[in-house]
């Protein structure tokens, strides 16, 4: 019995095909719900708010079962996902800087002027 469970650990972990089967799935709905978007012609904010849901949830599966993360140490998976949930908030504080920096030149210097 121990005999077997280091030959195991030595080889690696072995996944079950049923899990890339329904990963692979779900990827196909949500692309199709993706396509959907388009096709029902939604526009304005709540087209690319689905749109990207929809790109965020195919990424996390992808990044989760085929590259193997969600069985990974915290330290490796902090390693790789925390750059861009980072980078993510730098731009969102650089949005809001840019809509303060146009509110206060148009203030100051108006609106016309350009």
């Amino acid at each position: 019995m121990a005999q077997a469970t280091a030959a195991a650990s030595t080889e690696g972990q072995q996944h079950p095909i049923k899990l890339y089967l329904v990963v692979w799935g779900w990827l196909f709905v949500l692309s199709a719900f993706s396509y959907l978007v388009d096709y029902f012609h939604l526009q304005g904010l709540l087209r690319w708010s689905l749109i990207l849901l929809f790109m965020m949830l195919k990424a996390g599966l992808i990044v989760a079962v085929f590259m193997h993360m969600a069985w990974e140490r915290l330290a490796l998976a902090y390693a790789i996902l925390l750059p861009p949930v980072l980078v993510l908030v730098f731009v969102a504080v650089m949005v809001f800087e840019a809509d303060h920096t146009l509110f206060t030149r148009e203030t100051f210097f108006g609106a016309g002027s350009g």
